[in-house]
């Protein structure tokens, strides 16, 4: 073994490092040499090279020439190559904010009567038919519908991929307790589902069957297109509490959308905003976009500052006065004539208007054309109890008297009405004179203003009532329209893709709680409104109805002024009813949400 060298102490190393100095003659040596190789280094690397320039620089830029060429055609081949697979169309999620007039205060579907409350019920729940595009039942939670041969038994298969917003499955169970809800007065559901059910009785047969045994009624398919509501959350709620109870403001339903939140945007005006989700496990298609806002508007002036604004998306139902403001906004408009009916109705109980010469008269004195120029642009006419829709192709149909005041005139004269030195008939010291009543609204006041006009040169002495249902203590409803309190009524009746118009001239429906709002009481009428509902032979149906718009048009218990039309308004970028639709009722736009889209964009092309 070696010995170690002895260590160094540190006392030592230290001295040694302080014995290092610099020389400042050979630093200043190398400084030069340094300095000179780096100079001889550039020169020869860098500035002989940059001489050479002039000599190669055609080369140099037929090179970056090159180069930028072949960017280009890389370029160029990428966007006519991706044209062939990409396109300009909807882009899918986003939110969609709806307008719609009327106020919500409640989302049970059973109670829902405003505009904005249908329309809320229409997105969240399901029915086992509903109303496409054509205006045409379609099967929605139904699978199939068969009826026996006596047309009074029909049985309805349930899809069984249907799943409540809560994931549970919808059943025939939940069908039949809907049903039993509506037809409970103590549900206080809408008085339009409760008439559809009298006389009828449903029964669950099996988890996705039910039966429903009814008199022979030929229109009864379209009584299938009721909410249904779930009977898991309501079974032990009281029939008398569900109204108030908390569904009415957190519903759980099975449509193409799941409720998430109801929003008191504005407590004084009342402007509420329901919030909807896209429902990712909908039976239907699954809807493009992510959301849906429905803005619900008490008064007129709201929906025009949020359109004025564009702080939505499109607007239903929108009056005349605001229709150009929208389309000044970069809105587009859309026109769809709905399966409603504005009639001028006549009380044939009233002193005066029990005369069918009187109401003749009339009937020949209304210039319909000029009532529908007030009303609006683009409005079908409508002389029939009935819209005479692609159910009466190639049918004879009776038509409506022409306008003629001759007519009327005489018509007048000759059941003694003379006219004084005012021009105001009287008959001994009866003056013709008449009520002329209707809601508060934009259209009709413009169409009274009209009518009242046009019966005024006839000799009618007439007395206008707009009642303003939206004001305290106004009942629109029970005040005017159960009490009949009224000579003259224009009033908006909902008929429906089928003519049976039963509920509103068959004398069986007068009184406080039927819909004959005019009192008619005719034999022959009855007879073939009552037929018309037994057969289910189209032809005998038809004939039926020929029968009755006949007697109807002779007896004059209305006028029809024309068939009402809703207006939509939507952002240009927008995707939403698809143009050609048919609506039978306004909420009907909503057959075709799942494609709807709010904006526009580069999408890939289907193979």
């Amino acid at each position: 073994m070696q010995d170690k060298p002895p260590k160094k102490s540190k006392k030592s190393s230290w001295k040694q490092f302080q014995k290092l100095s610099i020389d400042p003659k050979k630093l200043k040596s190398r400084a030069a040499r340094v300095e000179s190789a780096t100079t001889k280094h550039a020169h020869r690397f860098i500035v002989k090279r940059l001489n050479n320039i002039r000599y190669v620089r055609s080369h140099v830029l037929l090179w970056m020439g090159s180069v930028v060429a072949i960017l280009v055609a890389v370029a160029s081949q990428f966007l006519i190559g991706s044209q062939g697979f990409t396109q300009m169309g909807p882009v899918q999620t986003g939110t969609y904010a709806e307008g719609v007039l009327g106020a919500v205060d409640t989302l049970n579907p059973l109670q829902a009567s405003s505009s904005a409350e249908v329309a809320a019920s229409r997105l969240l729940f399901s029915s086992l038919y509903t109303y496409d595009k054509t205006g045409t039942l379609h099967p929605d939670v139904a699978s199939s519908l068969a009826i026996d041969d006596s047309g009074e038994i029909y049985t309805v298969k349930l899809r069984e991929d249907v799943r409540w917003h809560d994931g549970r499955e919808l059943t025939a169970d939940d069908v039949v307790f809907t049903i039993d809800l509506i037809t409970n007065p103590e549900t206080r559901s809408r008085s339009s589902l409760r008439t559809n059910w009298r006389d009828i009785t449903v029964e669950k047969l099996d988890t996705y069957t039910v039966k429903f045994t009814l008199p022979a009624y030929a229109a009864f398919p379209h009584a299938l297109t009721f909410p249904i509501v779930p009977k898991h959350i309501l079974q032990d709620v009281p029939a008398a509490a569900i109204p108030e109870s908390g569904f009415a403001s957190e519903p759980v339903g099975s449509g193409p959308f799941v409720f998430r939140l109801l929003q008191n945007v504005d407590i004084a005006s009342n402007h509420r905003t329901v919030h909807m989700v896209a429902n990712t496990d909908y039976f239907g298609t699954t809807p493009k976009l992510g959301r849906f806002e429905l803005h619900a508007y008490p008064e007129t002036e709201a929906l025009q500052r949020s359109l004025e604004s564009r702080a939505i998306t499109a607007a239903a139902d929108v009056p005349m006065s605001l229709a150009q403001i929208s389309v000044d906004r970069g809105y587009k408009q859309q026109q769809f004539p709905l399966d409603n009916g504005v009639y001028l109705l006549f009380n044939t109980t009233g002193s005066v208007l029990e005369d069918r010469d009187v109401r003749r008269a009339l009937q020949r004195g209304i210039d319909t054309d000029a009532v529908r120029r007030a009303a609006g642009e683009n409005l079908p006419s409508l002389g029939l109890p009935f819209i005479s829709s692609t159910y009466f192709a190639n049918t004879d149909l009776p038509t409506a008297p022409s306008y003629n005041t001759d007519q009327a005139n005489k018509l007048l004269d000759d059941a003694g009405w003379e006219r004084n030195s005012a021009g105001v008939r009287s008959n001994d010291d009866t003056t013709l004179s008449l009520g002329l009543t209707t809601v508060k609204n934009e259209q009709f006041e413009r169409v009274v203003e009209t009518l009242a006009q046009q019966l005024r040169s006839l000799g009618v002495e007439v007395e206008v009532t707009v009642v303003d249902d939206g004001q305290p203590g106004s009942n629109f409803r029970q005040d005017v329209l159960q009490q009949r309190n009224y000579d003259l009524l224009v009033y908006e009746l909902p008929i429906g893709a089928d003519p049976d118009v039963y509920a509103y001239w068959h004398s069986s429906q007068l009184g406080v709680s039927g819909y004959n709002f005019t009192n008619y009481s005719n034999s022959v009428s009855d007879a073939a409104l009552a037929s018309a509902r037994d057969r289910t032979d189209p032809e005998l149906r038809r004939a039926k109805y020929v029968t009755f718009a006949r007697q109807w048009l002779s007896d004059a218990p209305a006028v029809g002024l024309y068939q009402q039309v809703s207006t939509y308004v939507y952002n240009k970028n927008a995707t939403a009813i698809p143009a050609g639709s048919t609506l039978v009722m306004s909420s009907d736009r909503y057959s075709s949400v799942s494609q709807w889209t709010v904006s526009r964009g580069p999408v890939y092309k289907t193979p």
